[in-house]
């Protein structure tokens, strides 16, 4: 026990979270070595690769394999849901930044970001693997949702009020349901049929296509 707890130590005074650190308050979200995070994250996606599943990969593994302490990977997440949502994230592409003042632009640019998602999850069997494990465990998926898709929803909302108060969009419908009419398609397109195409032009084509309406042009 006492040769395990040595072994501890040193790791953690490797990444500089040892007990002599001056730093007794965890700070959530800005690891203090990334060399250590960077390690974690690439510990739990090798065991994923390797076969392991998500149920049944517990802290301890998790640090043996990445050569740090347990005490290290609690100082940057809570417990397994949280750092599962991290390595999903680290898997999958980068949200791209919006400028936060546009309204249509910022629009296009997110729902890009859906697609590319969309082609990433194609290309990569231990995504498809991961998200299907995920959605069978209530709590890690309630946590991917509440940290990442909820975001992401709100950020699109507010894209689409910008919209509406710049007059690029009708301002006499629910804002939630304009939101749906743009997010939809594309989860169709990523989620709902992953058998169809998604070309570089698809956002461009449902931005047209909900401006211009589908009503016939009479003449």
């Amino acid at each position: 026990m006492q040769g395990q707890d040595g072994e501890r130590d040193r790791c953690e005074a490797r990444d500089g979270d040892g007990p002599g650190a001056a730093d007794p308050e965890p700070r959530r979200g800005r690891p203090r070595s990334a060399a250590a995070e960077r390690a974690i994250l690439d510990a739990v996606i090798a065991l994923l690769e390797a076969g392991e599943p998500l149920a049944g990969l517990s802290i301890e593994r998790i640090a043996r394999t990445a050569g740090v302490g347990k005490a290290t990977i609690y100082r940057r997440w809570s417990g397994k849901e949280e750092l599962f949502v991290d390595v999903v994230r680290d898997m999958e592409p980068t949200d791209p930044p919006v400028s936060g003042t546009a309204g249509l632009a910022d629009l296009r640019v997110m729902l890009e970001s859906m697609r590319t998602r969309g082609l990433a999850q194609r290309s990569s069997v231990l995504l498809v693997n991961i998200f299907a494990q995920m959605k069978s465990h209530p709590k890690l998926w309630q946590e991917y949702s509440g940290t990442v898709i909820a975001p992401r929803r709100v950020a699109m909302l507010e894209a689409v009020r910008r919209a509406v108060a710049a007059g690029e969009l009708r301002d006499d419908l629910d804002v939630e349901l304009i939101d749906d009419l743009f997010v939809g398609p594309m989860l169709v397109r990523t989620v709902h049929r992953p058998e169809a195409p998604l070309p570089e032009d698809l956002v461009d084509r449902v931005i047209a296509a909900l401006l211009g309406g589908l009503a016939p042009v009479r003449v």
